[in-house]
């Protein structure tokens, strides 16, 4: 059996990201979240709380334009364009879910934020918290989906499904 192109690229070893490698496609700047997913500690985390800080200040300084509807076109948008961004991030690094790409993430939190609005500083806090426990656990069924859906596609679905349970929980812990 003869290896092929895609047998090469597919089993090499995973490249670790620079800013270099980030500013090299735009694909990549955009998957790995600006440079918030080019920390060495905790990637998802920083970029989470990129996307929060990004949400609040966009918000705050320009409320007469990232009104509700705005935001939920950028996530929408950012949904559809993360899908290929970090597709083709995770081909260039040797691995489909790198860690250092955390477009998902910010996507997601935003989602999050979107929903639970208006709210306290208190209150995005326990969001992105419990958002961070439940896509760095991954409880069930969060887990089955990320083994079952691959390339881009599975890695922004994972994290918008996170942000399902994590509104499901607050949801619930409001009503008791």
């Amino acid at each position: 059996m003869t290896a092929t192109a895609s047998d090469a690229r597919v089993n090499r070893l995973p490249v670790r990201p620079t800013p270099s490698f980030m500013l090299a496609h735009p694909a990549h700047l955009l998957a790995l979240g600006f440079g918030s997913g080019l920390s060495r500690v905790m990637p998802g985390t920083v970029g989470t709380l990129f996307g929060w800080l990004c949400f609040r200040a966009l918000s705050m300084h320009w409320p007469e334009v990232f009104t509700a509807s705005v935001w939920g076109a950028l996530i929408a948008t950012g949904f559809v364009v993360g899908i290929y961004a970090c597709d083709r991030t995770g081909r260039a690094l040797g691995v489909p879910d790198h860690g250092a790409m955390v477009w998902d993430e910010i996507v997601a939190i935003w989602l999050v934020l979107l929903m639970v609005r208006p709210t306290s500083f208190t209150g995005e806090l326990t969001a992105v918290l419990l958002f961070r426990v439940l896509d760095m656990s991954k409880p069930p069924p969060i887990r089955q989906f990320e083994r079952r859906f691959k390339g881009g596609f599975g890695v922004m679905a994972d994290d918008i499904l996170a942000a399902f349970f994590t509104l499901l929980l607050l949801a619930l812990w409001r009503v008791l």
